[in-house]
C-alpha cells in the first residue's frame, strides 16, 4: 500500500472501484478513521465485514467484504450504489444536526464525526449532535 495523504478518501475510492468491478473483497489502508467509519458502514447493512490484517511488521491492511443484492436471473447489483466524500482534507463541511441534509428520503445516510465519535446521520438525529459531514452514502 502507498502512502496516501486522504487516507478516507482512498478507501471509499477502492470500495467505489470494488463495487463497480463486482470484487468481493477490497483491501485499504489501515487507519482508526476507516475502521470507524467500516464499523458505520457494516451496522447500516452497507458491507457485510471488515478485517484488520498485519502485511508485516508495523504494516496493516484492511479486507472489506463487499455486499451485493443477488437476483438469480440477473446479474447482482451492488449495495452501494453511490459513496461520496463530502468533507475534504482541503475544505471541510461541518453541519449543525437541524441543517443536516437527509439523503434520498432516507435511503442513505451521511456518516458524521461528532463529539460523542463518528456515527451514521440517524444515530446523529437520536444522539442530537452535528459535527463534521465525512461521506454521503446511497
Amino acid at each position: 500500500m502507498a502512502v496516501v495523504s486522504d487516507s478516507l478518501g482512498d478507501a471509499l475510492t477502492r470500495i467505489r472501484n470494488g463495487q463497480r468491478a463486482q470484487i468481493n473483497i477490497v483491501k485499504v489502508s489501515f487507519s482508526h478513521l476507516v475502521v470507524a467509519v467500516l464499523e458505520v458502514l457494516k451496522r447500516e447493512g452497507y458491507i457485510r465485514s471488515f478485517k484488520e490484517t498485519d502485511v508485516k511488521k508495523g504494516v496493516k491492511v484492511i479486507n472489506v467484504n463487499l455486499k451485493y443484492f443477488s437476483s438469480f436471473p440477473f446479474k447482482s447489483s451492488p449495495v452501494i450504489l453511490n459513496i461520496k466524500r463530502v468533507s475534504k482534507p482541503g475544505c471541510r463541511v461541518y453541519s449543525q444536526i437541524k441543517d443536516l441534509n437527509i439523503i434520498c428520503n432516507g435511503l442513505g445516510i451521511s456518516i458524521l464525526s461528532t463529539s460523542k465519535g463518528i456515527m451514521s446521520d440517524h444515530e446523529a438525529r437520536n444522539a442530537n449532535v452535528g459535527g463534521e459531514v465525512l461521506c454521503t452514502v446511497l
